[in-house]
């Protein structure tokens, strides 16, 4: 096999291949073999025909068709592997010459991960927010303590907004009960908007044994969309009472005596989770600083395909959800379609440039991907999906996506090396140090406070030895 590869641009070339007629020799026996068994020939056992009379039957140019097809994906991948291309798409293929014989040529057009000159990195640095916690701070989740230990208390007086409700619902379209549409005696939090649009309005204001009727657009179902009729009927009202904030309180909702002790701890916690963003944003930040850097020329393809994807999956969420894309531009305060996305092309340019970059930092440092390094990834994210590591991992096949598991492992491993020689300050000009807290900071791949301190805590599940040797040949390979 001849081949050769031309740059068509800095992120796509041509490769034109040229086989020599002997090294077909396995394609046709593999075609030959599969027409044997289909092709019924009087005097002649299935499977056992002559190829000459297969050619006749069938006649030679299909045949040749079927060996091109079956030869051309084989021999385009060994001269991938042959050139040490790193393709990131599907080929263009075009057979341009078949000289039966002698020899099959054609030509593959495909996306490749693009050459990167990377700058000197052993000398950034980055400044993140101070940590600073204050007492408004400490007072929200000292509310949030005495919201869980909270006891509801009958009211006689009109529901509000806070107070949980006894109700009874009837809902009817064009004069005809739903049949899922009934109940009695559900609890209801005013306010809080979670149930059906209309009904806060409707029960706000409503004693005891009062009714009220709204229209509603029904969220799924053959009549998704309709307006339908609900009657609501409140059977109670009961109103939250907080527990005092003292020392009786401190004893009850924690593991102190006393209410000032049970604050320092509230501060405590909320150190740690704001140095745990600390680290979040500093590399959050490296990768800004990155993107500003390096030049990244980007594939239109992927591009494409990734918007396409992502647009698929939000389609479907929303579908899931009982809600329109209009629904959901106003949730999300976006301001139509044309900003929605242009803000997901952006992202996806940028997710694009930072794996080729994380990639070519990768190649430049020889990371390497092992077992151990498997094993940490696969019990973290297991834990942010809630699941154990052998579930997780058992997801990863079923998906066919060790392979991408294992690439985005090897990025956030140099990403990590990166961070260690990082000079880290806060606004106020002190070094941070986050020697402690790197490994797991750095491993999580949300930049939220919510996942780095989830990053923190240990994940449930057994061994992960067992878990990781599952993709421990695909990090071989990394």
């Amino acid at each position: 096999m001849k081949s050769t590869i031309e740059n068509l641009g800095p992120t796509r070339v041509r490769l034109a291949i040229e086989v020599p007629w002997s090294d077909l020799d396995h394609a046709f026996g593999e075609v030959y073999k599969e027409l044997g068994r289909q092709v019924r020939v009087p005097g002649f056992r299935p499977g056992k025909v002559p190829t000459r009379v297969l050619d006749q039957r069938i006649g030679r140019p299909a045949v040749l068709e079927q060996v091109v097809q079956h030869a051309v994906p084989e021999v385009y991948s060994e001269a991938i592997r042959e050139n040490q291309v790193r393709v990131i798409s599907q080929p263009d293929v075009e057979v341009t010459r078949i000289d039966d014989g002698e020899a099959l040529a054609f030509t593959a057009e495909v996306d490749v991960a693009p050459t990167l000159e990377l700058p000197a990195l052993d000398a950034v640095a980055v400044t993140v927010d101070d940590v600073a916690v204050t007492d408004e701070e400490i007072d929200a989740q000292i509310s949030v303590m005495r919201e869980r230990f909270a006891t509801l208390v009958g009211v006689e007086r009109a529901a509000e907004d806070g107070d949980y409700v006894s109700i009874d619902l009837d809902a009817t379209l064009n004069g005809e009960v739903l049949e899922d549409g009934s109940t009695t005696g559900m609890s209801y939090e005013v306010g809080s908007g979670n149930l059906m649009a209309g009904l806060d309005e409707a029960v706000r204001g409503l004693s005891a044994d009062a009714g009220a009727t709204f229209q509603t657009a029904l969220l799924s179902g053959d009549d998704a969309g309709e307006l339908a009729d609900v009657t609501v009927t409140v059977r109670s009202v009961k109103a939250k009472e907080l527990p005092e904030l003292d020392d009786e309180f401190a004893s009850i909702a924690s593991e102190f005596d006393t209410l000032d002790e049970l604050r320092e701890d509230v501060r405590t916690r909320l150190s740690r989770t704001k140095v745990l963003q600390q680290g979040a944003q500093a590399r959050d930040k490296l990768v800004e600083h990155l993107l500003e850097v390096i030049e990244v020329p980007v594939p239109d393809n992927m591009v494409e395909q990734e918007l396409a994807w992502r647009g698929q999956a939000m389609e479907r969420e929303l579908q899931q959800a009982g809600m329109s894309w209009e629904d959901y531009f106003t949730a999300a305060e976006v301001e139509g379609r044309e900003a929605y996305d242009a803000e997901l092309r952006e992202n996806v340019v940028k997710a694009v440039k930072t794996q080729f970059i994380l990639d070519s930092i990768a190649d430049a440092r020889e990371v390497t991907v092992d077992n151990e390094d498997l094993s940490a990834q696969i019990m973290a994210q297991a834990q942010r999906n809630r699941v154990s590591p052998e579930q997780y991992a058992q997801q990863l096949q079923q998906g066919n996506n060790i392979a991408d598991f294992v690439a985005d492992v090897r990025r956030t491993k140099a990403l990590a090396q990166l961070l260690e020689e990082t000079t880290i300050t806060d606004e106020s000009g002190t070094v941070v140090d986050l020697e402690a807290l790197r490994p797991r900071t750095v491993a999580a791949e949300g930049s939220d406070a919510d996942e780095a301190a989830d990053a923190d805590e240990p994940a449930e599940g057994g061994s992960t030895d067992e878990v990781a040797a599952a993709t421990e040949e695909q990090a071989d390979k990394a």
